[in-house]
């Protein structure tokens, strides 16, 4: 059946193009095989406390448990159309003493949710650190661009001055914010515990008569030997919810990182010009145009995120549809979207840490731009303070805005900016405050209320937060 498997077939972009290797490898069909046998050892073992199998057949599973042959396993699922079954039977064809007591009591939701659970404890925990890394990563460039001052922009206008740091520090927010839901998460993550084909534990009530273990005994023991806590009541499967909240915390995950793909993308328009994405010697960035330097890390970025936060929707349906004791149909699509989700998303961070290490800060575009505009929002100090000494507000507001249009005019027709020079020579204007004072007040570099010690206490909090967290 894998034979073929080669590039004359489609694979998916998840097989080798988007994602880690580490993160190809908890879903690949290998490690599934693995934590269903875990599974089926620990089973085994406490079946033996209850003195349901002998030592000598879980010895025998035990010896045989990393033995995984996926070919023969494929092999017999073309016959039983059972991918678990398949495997079960290959575990029993190796292991010829314990493979007889293989499942015994069990239903396949007890084996598969309980390593789907194990599996999103191990990918949340892999995202969370990944989302750290780039964590750190602006942490260190926020300290570093705390105090450098650039234009912000609202409504994609120019608006007042803020700092480059703090800027990055409101995606760190962002991100901050996720990596604590991840770490949550990871932390509650629970399985579907034992309780059989539709929840009730009526086999293993039967198995477990006349033991020394009660059900939830037998449920205890087990959960404690594979480190997962169980949810109190089930169906055949536990509450497909859970997968909503986990997708629901990774399409948060690529909101920010989408948010700060697409700034960068702005910011490295050539009208703004002030940031641009990494861009190898060597690097191609048009077939047609050889001068073209797209940003297509950023946009890969928001492509990927797009898809990511429609697969909520589709976890959304699974819960809401799995319609009294169990059905099917959100079998099917789990093995897409569950693997594709976090695959999409440790790209999308490899991605984002890519960015924002290799970020390049164009500074004469900023001082440029500052420069340009930023003497417009800076006359609000202006008004201030000749208000201050006595005058009219409303008058000098208008005063201003006069000359404020008239400067705007010149830019627009690529002119230097004269707002600066029509202000501190306005008569009004000097009846309360001299030319130097004027000039003075209309240098936006000063007009950052606490931005850089705002964003300087964000990357102390990131740190700490990230030193205080469980490795």
């Amino acid at each position: 059946m894998s034979d073929g498997f080669n590039h004359e077939v489609f694979l998916s972009p998840f097989t080798w193009r988007y994602g880690s290797d580490e993160m190809r490898r908890l879903w690949s069909l290998a490690h599934t095989r693995r934590l269903w046998r875990r599974i089926w050892v620990a089973l085994a073992r406490v079946q033996r406390q209850a003195g349901l199998v002998t030592a000598e057949q879980v010895a025998d599973l035990e010896a045989h448990q990393d033995q995984i042959d996926i070919e023969r396993a494929l092999t017999l699922e073309e016959d039983l159309k059972h991918d678990l079954m398949a495997e079960v039977h290959t575990y029993a064809e190796q292991a010829k003493i314990g493979g007889a007591i293989i499942h015994l009591g069990a239903t396949s939701m007890d084996v598969e949710d309980n390593a789907d659970a194990l599996r999103l404890r191990e990918c949340l925990t892999l995202t969370a650190q990944r989302v750290a890394d780039v964590l750190l990563a602006l942490a260190e460039r926020i300290e570093q661009e705390a105090g450098t001052v650039c234009m912000a922009f609202t409504h994609l206008q120019p608006a007042e001055p803020t700092t480059i740091g703090y800027r990055l520090a409101f995606t760190a927010q962002d991100f901050l914010a996720d990596y604590e839901r991840l770490r949550q998460l990871a932390a509650s993550v629970k399985g579907k515990g034992f309780k059989g084909a539709v929840g009730t534990s009526a086999s293993y009530h039967e198995l477990l008569r006349g033991t020394n273990l009660s059900t939830r005994e037998f449920e205890a023991a087990l959960m404690g030997a594979l480190g997962l806590e169980a949810f109190e009541v089930t169906h055949q499967t536990y509450p497909r919810r859970q997968d909503w909240d986990i997708l629901n915390a990774l399409a948060g995950v690529a909101m920010t990182a989408y948010k700060f793909a697409f700034d960068l993308r702005l910011l490295q328009s050539p009208p703004i010009g002030e940031w641009r994405e990494p861009f190898g010697s060597r690097q191609i960035g048009s077939s047609a145009m050889p001068f073209k330097r797209n940003p297509i890390h950023a946009e890969n970025v928001d492509s990927l995120a797009r898809y990511v936060a429609a697969l909520p929707q589709i976890a959304w349906e699974n819960a809401a549809h799995h319609l009294l004791e169990r059905t099917l149909d959100d079998s099917g699509n789990r093995r897409v979207i569950l693997p594709e989700a976090f695959l999409a998303v440790d790209e999308i961070l490899l991605r984002t840490l890519r960015l924002v290490r290799g970020l390049q800060i164009e500074r004469a575009a900023v001082e440029r731009n500052l420069r340009q505009y930023g003497v417009f929002a800076a006359t609000e100090r202006v008004l201030m303070e000749a208000a201050r000494r006595g005058g009219n507000r409303q008058a000098l507001h208008e005063i201003i805005r006069q000359h404020s249009l008239t400067a705007w005019a010149a830019v627009q027709s690529d002119q230097p900016n004269p707002l600066a020079d029509l202000i501190a020579q306005d008569e009004h204007i000097r009846a309360y405050l001299s030319a130097e004072e004027a000039q003075a007040l209309l240098d936006a570099s000063a007009h950052v209320g606490d931005a850089p010690a705002r964003a300087r206490a964000l990357a102390e909090r990131i740190r700490a937060a990230i030193a205080l967290a469980p490795r």
